[in-house]
């Protein structure tokens, strides 16, 4: 069985200032039934899922979870949880048999499991509520045993793993080894027990001075020899017994364990050969524990492991091996939290699920707008770097690096910081902008409302190569075609935009020729370009020799946009440090007439600007 749909009312930031609606819900979140890694920027929601799990189902490691205040959406007086597990086995299902419910006919009837939370309060206070199942909305009460079958295994984000491995009562590794089928059901006739009835004689007879070792004398020969130093400190202890009591009494020294909770609760688990193992080694040695009571053989109730922030304490590399083995697990069920983005780049995008504005997205081909090569395409280039995507506020898809350096100086120079709005620049590196921004489309509501912006260049060129008497020319073409050419390329492409996403389009053949055309950057892009191609012809006609670098490719586009940013970054330090009266870069964000006006347009829908 898993947990195949959450639905949350007025849980945390899962809520809505209307009347209570059960047809309604808040959220209403379809799982995988392996791996899941919820995703996205802070308090977007992904504490509140797990906690929602948490407070309905409960843990093994008996964590302390109650209803708090701060659990009821704004000032609802209400909230409610509501899971459906399927997949169920008859071994599992025989667990529920009176709450469980049926989809299907005749042969082909299938069981599921409906339970609910559901939670009010009086002004202040709480009232109880409890657990209930069944196919219709108000269920009946689980009983405790039931509720046993669907507890789940949690990991806290500032887990301390090393507490949890050691020796002590009802540590949490003597709770998963008890678990086990070696263990389960033999709590006082195991081996472990023997073992021990037999380390306690020999301890009874180290303290009597009758525990014989064999060693060798100085000749050489072996002998055996008793040691009499625990038998020097029973005497004193009984002096002092014999005192306190009578000549009758004595001290017995004797391993108290006999059963096997108490043995179990001495045992501490490392990495063998690992000296003075760090907090990475240890988290990596109790989520392995962890997964060894998930898989065991003797439960048919919920498999089901919640980790906060999977990333706690692991180096990158470490991330990725985790990850890829917990990818493998294919007999349990995994809810993950993370903000990192190695470990996003790593995961298949099917197993995602992004929080944005009071929802949950999931990433599979059922949601999205991908098609499967977008899928097998965004498995092998969506990397560390482009995954930030999935924790942005705003994102802006650009074709190459000129864009990625040069956008962030802009947007500083019209006063926005885009760092602090939570804005990603994703470069694509390609025109597979397309492929990246399907991520943020789906199929049907609830729809994302993450603002995209793809940047790109309309390509219409301003010259031609042509062949005259053997020799290559290069010529402007009519303005009258380039302009018909340019309006319906960005026609087409602007017709592409959908929702959420939408294209900004250089009305300039190119970027660097965008800043060519530009009413304010005209200067800073020909004296950069003429101080890094050095030997090239502009004074002539600039125009005609930029065109001939952009046809043959020859322009160093990257180095120039380079430069660009650093005159604009200066010249703001000067003005803000009162060094010059006006910015010598001036950008108006309202002049429709400037040619990278597309740049400040993108950058104001990203920002909301």
């Amino acid at each position: 069985m898993y947990l195949q749909n959450i639905k949350l009312w007025n849980f945390r930031r899962f809520g809505s200032d209307g009347e209570f609606n059960i047809d309604n819900p808040d959220l209403n979140l379809n799982l995988n039934k392996g791996l899941n890694v919820i995703i996205g920027e802070n308090d977007s929601g992904k504490t509140a899922i797990i906690d929602a799990i948490k407070l309905a189902l409960k843990t093994h490691s008996y964590d302390y979870i109650r209803v708090e205040d701060k659990d009821f959406y704004n000032n609802s007086n209400r909230f409610r949880i509501e899971f459906v597990f399927s997949g169920l086995i008859a071994e599992e299902a025989k667990n529920f048999t009176e709450w469980l419910g049926w989809n299907g006919s005749g042969e082909n009837v299938v069981p599921y499991l409906k339970i609910n939370y559901d939670v009010k309060r009086q002004g202040k206070k709480i009232l109880p509520s409890d657990l209930k199942a069944g196919a219709d909305e108000d269920g009946y009460q689980l009983t405790a045993e039931a509720r046993e079958y669907l507890k789940a295994t949690y990991l806290k984000p500032l887990r301390d793993a090393e507490n949890e491995l050691i020796a002590k009562r009802n540590s949490r590794l003597s709770q998963i080894l008890l678990g086990d089928s070696a263990f389960k059901g033999k709590e006082t006739d195991h081996e472990l027990v023997t073992i021990f009835e037999n380390l306690s004689r020999e301890i009874d007879k180290y303290f009597k001075g009758q525990f014989e070792i064999s060693t060798t004398n100085e000749k050489g020969e072996e002998v055996t020899i008793s040691p009499q130093e625990g038998k020097v400190i029973k005497d004193k202890i009984d002096g002092y017994i014999k005192g306190f009591y009578s000549n009758e009494y004595e001290a017995e020294f004797k391993a108290s364990s006999n059963d096997i909770k108490s043995i179990l609760e001495k045992l501490t688990l490392f990495l063998k050969d690992e000296l003075n193992p760090g907090l990475g080694t240890l988290n990596r040695l109790f989520m392995a524990a962890e997964l060894l009571h998930l898989n065991k053989s003797n439960w048919s109730g919920l498999r089901l492991g919640l980790v906060e922030e999977l990333e706690a304490h692991l180096h990158p590399q470490a991330q990725m091996q985790v990850i890829e083995s917990l990818q493998k697990q294919n007999a349990i069920q995994l809810i993950l939290t993370t903000h990192s983005p190695n470990l996003a780049s790593k995961l298949k995008l099917e197993n995602l699920i992004i929080c944005n504005n009071g929802n949950a997205f999931p990433m599979g081909s059922d949601y999205t707008k991908l098609d499967p090569d977008d899928y097998k395409f965004l498995e092998k280039f969506l990397d560390t770097t482009k995954a930030n995507l999935f924790f942005a506020k705003g994102i802006i898809l650009v074709e190459g690096w000129a864009e990625e350096i040069l956008i962030p100086s802009i947007s500083k120079n019209i006063g926005i910081n885009l760092t602090e709005k939570g804005i990603s620049i994703v470069n694509v590196g390609s025109l597979a902008y397309s492929r990246y921004a399907n991520i943020f489309l789906r199929k049907e509501a609830p729809l994302m409302t993450i603002p995209i912006a793809i940047l790109t260049d309309s390509d219409i060129r301003e010259y031609e190569k042509v062949q005259v008497g053997g020799e290559s020319v290069y010529q402007k073409r009519d303005l009258a075609t380039i302009k018909a050419e340019t309006d319906q390329k960005i026609s087409d492409l602007e017709a592409k935009s959908e929702n959420n996403v939408q294209y900004f389009i250089a009305p300039n053949w190119t970027l660097e020729y965008s800043l060519f055309k530009s009413n304010s950057l005209t200067n800073t892009l020909q004296l950069n370009t003429k101080s890094i191609h050095t030997g090239t012809d502009w004074e002539t006609d600039f125009e005609k020799s930029l065109a001939e670098k952009l046809i043959n490719k020859g322009l160093k586009k990257t180095e120039i946009a380079y430069r660009i940013a650093n005159t604009i970054d200066e010249d703001l330090k000067n003005y803000e440090e009162g060094k010059i009266d006006v910015k010598t870069i001036n950008i108006v964000t309202n002049d429709e007439t400037d040619s990278i006006n597309y740049l400040v347009k993108a950058i104001n829908y990203v920002t909301g600007n």
